[in-house]
């Protein structure tokens, strides 16, 4: 597997700027899916198409059987997932890191009494507040996460379900007749796809519990402002 160190460095700053909720699907995302992926899957996957095994030696059978069963293999696949899912992400820290940029400069302005401005999404502590375009833009993003996270779950069920099967039967010429293909260690692959699908669908069911905290945390601030704005008029 590829050097996946780039992208975790990314990852990490995006914790310092992510809820509560986002930081626990980044440390998911790094270490049930990016580590184990990492370490474990050229054990458990190897050379698939070399370790399948047919009961014909016609020259080309078994490669056209397994492009047939397997147009992507299982790991290229979730190196995909990997990517398309942290992309939006990588979006929402570059947009960030351009917000707190700019806050620092009018707050630098604003301190030299050389602008008017005072910084709109974050604190004194340079901390981030969520609300107005970064609040649209993290929701956007998740969205996307969303998104891209159950398409591949769906695209994974119908290219090749998520049981390994240990015979494979193939038409498909230059096979002359009917094949049968076998799979080495079916069982030990059948345990890593489930337990990739059960860590996605993990990262699923945070991603949405992320939108419904943004969402009322910015509703509860919103009424609380509302509130205060009404007692200052009564007063």
């Amino acid at each position: 597997m590829g050097d996946w160190g780039f992208l975790s460095k990314l990852l990490d700053k995006v914790q310092s700027h992510s809820t509560n909720i986002g930081k626990v699907w980044l440390t998911v995302l790094l270490i049930f899916r990016i580590m184990v992926l990492g370490a474990g899957v050229d054990k458990v996957w190897g050379d698939e198409q070399s370790n399948m095994v047919c009961n014909i030696n016609t020259p080309g059978c078994k490669n056209v059987c397994y492009d047939h069963k397997f147009p992507i293999s299982h790991t290229r696949f979730w190196v995909l997932q990997i990517i398309f899912v942290t992309l939006p992400t990588l979006v929402y820290l570059g947009y960030v890191l351009h917000v707190i940029h700019k806050e620092e400069k009018l707050r630098h302005k604003y301190a030299e009494k050389q602008g008017t401005k005072l910084p709109k999404y974050t604190d004194d502590n340079g901390k981030l507040q969520y609300k107005g375009n970064l609040l649209r833009t993290y929701v956007a993003c998740l969205f996307m996460t969303i998104l891209f996270e159950a398409g591949f779950i769906v695209g994974q069920y119908y290219l090749y379900g998520f049981v390994m099967e240990p015979r494979l039967m193939c038409n498909k010429a230059p096979c002359p007749l009917a094949t049968e293909c076998f799979m080495s260690r079916p069982t030990e692959k059948t345990i890593f796809i489930l337990f990739m699908l059960v860590v996605a669908c993990i990262s699923l069911v945070l991603n949405v519990a992320e939108i419904f905290y943004l969402i009322c945390r910015a509703s509860l601030h919103k009424q609380h402002k509302h509130k205060y704005v009404t007692k200052e008029t009564h007063c």
